[in-house]
């Protein structure tokens, strides 16, 4: 497992940035790099409560919210798997990941927004990953400053 970091700076407000990370309207805008069709996100919001990180049809991750401080962080601990309606948290597979986390942090930075982003992988998905934040925080800066993308 390895820990891959991401940063920007966003010349908006930290509650706008959020908004933008979160929000159903743009949350699938800037994870469309991850994946085709996985861009659904569903959360209680609670610690401790459950997250699904989904693609359009319904398969995808379950996590749980580890630690959550609007607008200033946010860290998700995945838990497993869900495939045709079914989580699977226990199998041989999902164990190997299990347990490791993905974090936003968002703080001041001269009136401006440094968004910094980990997320822990094994090696074979490095490429993914990179690829999914590199595009994607382009995206959520762009939404955020409201410059129009011709192409990331």
């Amino acid at each position: 497992m390895e820990t891959l970091s991401y940063e920007t700076i966003i010349d908006a407000p930290l509650q706008k940035v959020w908004d933008i990370l979160w929000s159903p309207e743009t949350y699938s805008v800037w994870t469309q790099y991850f994946g085709a069709g996985s861009s659904i996100m569903k959360s209680d919001w609670e610690v401790g409560g459950k997250t699904y990180f989904l693609n359009d049809k319904g398969d995808g991750m379950v996590s749980t919210i580890d630690s959550l401080d609007e607008p200033n962080q946010i860290v998700f601990k995945h838990l497993g798997m869900i495939e045709n309606g079914v989580e699977d948290t226990q199998s041989k597979e999902v164990m190997e990941w299990n347990g490791c986390f993905e974090k936003y942090f968002l703080t001041d930075y001269e009136g401006k927004t440094k968004l910094h982003a980990e997320v822990q992988v094994e090696k074979q998905w490095r490429d993914h990953m990179n690829t999914g934040f590199t595009k994607g925080l382009i995206v959520v800066k762009s939404l955020a400053e409201g410059v129009n993308l011709t192409s990331v």
